[in-house]
């Protein structure tokens, strides 16, 4: 579930840019300042609107150590503040003075960079205040920069759509096109995974661009084999270029930005969409969500910044929370020639006809009790009877460790059965589209949460049927393994 709890107003022009710390929110914007707010209850604090830049800041960033922010614009110059009291700390101005797009520490919060319109990357020590190397990707403006979770490389993205890759001493590690027309952001998840394929350990990246789309990354730095990035997964729910990208702190969604004005939710292992949110009015900026709490900024060109309310979608008080799950989805999916199958595994084949002439499929099966089996299937033995249940009951212990593996974003909401046609509602859920329609045709509130629905509008979630059909193929192995078990 995601709630929208609170609508800043406080800017006077175009947000460009979000950030948490564990006690504060930064804003930015093209009205020249930065806005800082307390999460508790999202009142500014005393020293806010900090107002240092001449022209639009582009971006602002907290220091791990949340004792710093940095802020970055076109007057060419990225600014230190201290965050005890809202007074600069330095101001850092960019080799050239070209206009400063982008800006962000290193995990140590030793290092800050800073990256500009005329395409050079500026590595500053954070603690002397000074300037510390820098470097220059061969063609384009730098707007998008992220550390790796160890610290020891950083990647920019260009407005050309190359990402790069940097190692501490600023020799580049890597460079090739990743978006076409550019790419607008990148963020690498703190939480470290498993690369399947070459059985490493690896971090993951996300990035955003210009083509719509918003593309997985796993990035791994070994002695051995050096730096490697291959591509893992590729979002497309977004119908105009993506603006800003973000991962949660535990790895599990990505939350992005769009000119379509749609903020979406992804979750990150299947890529898909858990939720849609169009409160904006205009293109989404820049999203964020913060470290240590279920929130979620997000900023656009309507010159508002909104928080929400972050929480699974299976809880809560909502009136599809709470509905009991079908125990046996997959026995449920199985054919009739699937159940004969099964008798003739399990020793049984002497009763398929009595099965075969009723028509018993693997709804049938499960509903099968000793009356049943004696008067509408006409087992006359009672041992025979007893057999064929328990052979049920083994098959149904067998099948609800399979479907306890169901990914949750796979199961309708309101039948809580696996989605065949999902959609999504108004609310940003996903619903099976049958079962969505029969509920607004009586009620015009969102199933989730009781709130009336913006519209009636029913859009397909082809990223998550792509992903319910990679999930039936495996499923389908599954299947048949218990079938012949």
């Amino acid at each position: 579930m995601v709630e929208l709890i609170r609508t800043l107003s406080d800017h006077t022009d175009d947000v460009n840019s979000c950030s948490f710390s564990d006690s504060l929110l930064a804003t930015c914007s093209l009205d020249k300042t930065i806005r800082v707010y307390s999460i508790e209850d999202f009142a500014e604090v005393s020293f806010s609107p900090l107002r240092g830049h001449t022209y639009a800041v582009h971006c602002c960033c907290f220091s791990p150590n949340q004792t710093v922010l940095a802020s970055c614009s076109t007057d060419g110059k990225t600014i230190l503040w201290n965050m005890c009291n809202g007074q600069i700390l330095a101001s850092l101005e960019q080799p050239g003075s070209s206009p400063v797009r982008v800006c962000r520490f290193s995990p140590s919060s030793m290092y800050l960079v800073s990256g500009s319109a005329d395409g050079s990357v500026v590595l500053w020590n954070v603690p002397l205040l000074r300037f510390h190397r820098s470097g220059q990707v061969k063609d384009g403006s730098l707007v998008a920069c992220a550390f790796s979770p160890a610290g020891n490389i950083f990647i920019t993205g260009s407005s050309c759509g190359d990402l790069t890759a940097w190692d501490e001493n600023m020799r580049c590690l890597y460079s090739d096109k990743a978006h076409d027309l550019g790419v607008t952001c990148c963020d690498f998840s703190s939480i470290p995974v498993t690369d399947t394929i070459r059985g490493t350990e690896c971090f993951q990246m996300a990035s955003c661009g210009q083509d719509n789309e918003i593309k997985i990354w796993l990035i791994s730095v070994g002695s051995e084999k050096g730096f490697d990035m291959r591509c893992k997964l590729t979002l497309s729910g977004h119908a105009a270029p993506v603006l800003s990208c973000a991962f949660s702190s535990d790895g599990e969604t990505i939350v992005s930005g769009s000119v379509d004005k749609s903020v979406i939710i992804y979750g990150a292992k299947s890529g898909c969409i858990l939720h849609i949110l169009t409160h904006h009015t205009r293109y989404v900026t820049a999203c964020a969500l913060a470290p240590n709490q279920n929130l979620l900024a997000t900023g656009s060109m309507d010159k508002t910044v909104m928080i929400w309310k972050l929480g699974k979608t299976s809880t809560g008080n909502s009136p599809a929370a709470g509905m009991k799950r079908k125990s046996d989805p997959l026995i449920e999916s199985w054919t009739e020639a699937d159940v004969r199958m099964w008798l003739v595994n399990e020793s049984l084949a002497e009763v398929e006809r009595h099965f075969t002439a009723n028509n018993i499929d693997g709804k049938e099966l499960l509903g099968l009790t000793k009356d049943s089996l004696l008067h509408d299937l006409k087992i006359e033995s009672l041992g025979l009877r007893n057999k064929i249940l328990r052979k049920i009951e083994d098959l149904k212990s067998k099948m609800q460790v399979a479907s306890s593996n169901i990914p949750e974003e796979f199961l309708c909401p309101i039948t809580c059965e696996i989605m065949k046609e999902p959609v999504i509602a108004s609310d940003g859920y996903s619903y099976e589209r049958n079962a969505i329609e029969s509920w607004i045709s009586t009620k015009r509130t969102s199933p989730m949460t009781n709130l009336p629905l913006e519209n009636l509008l029913l859009t397909p979630n082809r990223t998550l049927k792509m992903a319910l059909n990679r999930w039936q193929d495996t499923r389908t192995e599954g299947k048949n393994k218990y079938i012949s078990s």
